[in-house]
């Protein structure tokens, strides 16, 4: 068996891969494209409000944070897409799953944004 690469050779490879897979998400998943725009939306907000270091993190913490779900979630959905079309219980409790995981992290961006905001 060949040994994979290692180091920095492996390093760049990772990173291709992942720019491939952010150019996926940004092509075939509307929901992802609405949350980037969000963060470029908000990313002012970051930098123009009266906040701590720390609150500023938590802000984009919560937005990267539902980014990470909605990527995840697309993953899902395209390993269970490419099983096959047809109806299958687990196939649906996956992508349901995965779907709750993505309400969570909006639900807690909300809640993360309105905590640290609403006192301005």
């Amino acid at each position: 068996m060949k040994p994979g690469k290692t180091g920095v050779a492996r390093i760049i490879d990772a990173t291709q891969y992942s720019m491939k897979g952010l150019r996926a998400a940004w092509r075939f998943e509307a929901a992802f494209r609405q949350e980037v725009l969000l963060l470029l939306v908000l990313l002012p907000v970051l930098v123009i409000a009266e906040l701590e270091l720390s609150e500023r993190l938590l802000l984009l913490m919560s937005l990267l944070g539902l980014l990470i779900t909605e990527l995840l979630n697309s993953a899902i959905e395209a390993v269970v897409d490419r099983i096959g079309p047809d109806f299958h219980e687990l196939s649906g409790r996956a992508k349901d799953i995965a779907s709750a995981a993505v309400f969570i992290a909006i639900c807690q961006f909300i809640v993360v944004w309105v905590a640290v905001l609403w006192p301005l």
